[in-house]
């Protein structure tokens, strides 16, 4: 098996081969002055300023050994966002996230919903890819973190879907698995965040794809609803 398709099967597991234990212990996950306003957005922030600072980014070791760093991509004004797991090297050599095998499956998994990649907008939760795709460290998940900030102020999505353990592990700042996860509801910066499985985990545990298409229904009776409760303002 190739190693970067083993390794999406085991972070999709939750098994700390992708980000272990060390590097993401609930210490180091705490919110932080480091995390919170590493790179604060402002009322001039736009998405020309913001894909500037992705691409020319220097603030972690990972701009010496990366292709290319990755923005993102999808409609800038969409409302739904979806936050996946670290760039791959072919996303690396691309440019774009979501590739792969895994990738022509999140497709499928989007037009399940009546949404196509142009509705959307995708990106990774770190922003380049990690030599020999080791696992984050800490910096380079706080650094990327600013950048995912200021991603949610400009788009202002209704919705946002956390792909995977390890975005969502960030995005809530709590070290759990996937299930313990999603036994709760949860928002970020008071907007209503799902959690579903990576579609690599999907590809490997063909079973799990129910729970997953129950996840996709949950997410959109939430969008619907958000919807509806605006249209009845």
């Amino acid at each position: 098996m190739d190693n970067n398709v083993r390794l999406e099967y085991l972070t999709a597991l939750g098994i700390d081969v992708w980000v272990p234990r060390a590097a993401l212990s609930k210490p180091e996950l705490e919110h932080t002055d480091a995390i919170t306003t590493a790179i604060e957005s402002s009322p001039q922030d736009s998405w020309e300023s913001l894909n500037a600072d992705i691409t020319q980014c220097s603030l972690c070791e990972l701009c010496q050994t990366r292709t290319q760093s990755i923005v993102g991509s999808g409609s800038q004004q969409a409302e739904w966002l979806w936050i996946t797991e670290a760039p791959s090297l072919q996303e690396d050599q691309q440019g774009l996230p979501m590739l792969g095998v895994a990738g022509d499956l999140f497709t499928e998994m989007l037009r399940a919903i009546n949404l196509s990649r142009e509705d959307v907008f995708i990106t990774n939760i770190i922003k380049c890819m990690t030599p020999n795709n080791r696992a984050p460290h800490t910096n380079e998940l706080q650094h990327c973190n600013g950048y995912i900030q200021r991603q949610i102020q400009l788009i202002k999505p209704k919705i946002i879907i956390a792909v995977g353990h390890v975005a969502a592990q960030v995005l809530l700042n709590k070290h759990a698995t996937l299930s313990e996860l999603k036994k709760s509801t949860h928002e970020v910066n008071n907007i209503p965040l799902v959690i579903i499985n990576h579609p690599a985990y999907l590809l490997r545990f063909l079973n799990e794809k129910k729970t997953a298409w129950l996840d996709l229904l949950h997410a959109l009776k939430l969008y619907t609803d958000i919807k509806g409760e605006q249209c009845g303002d």
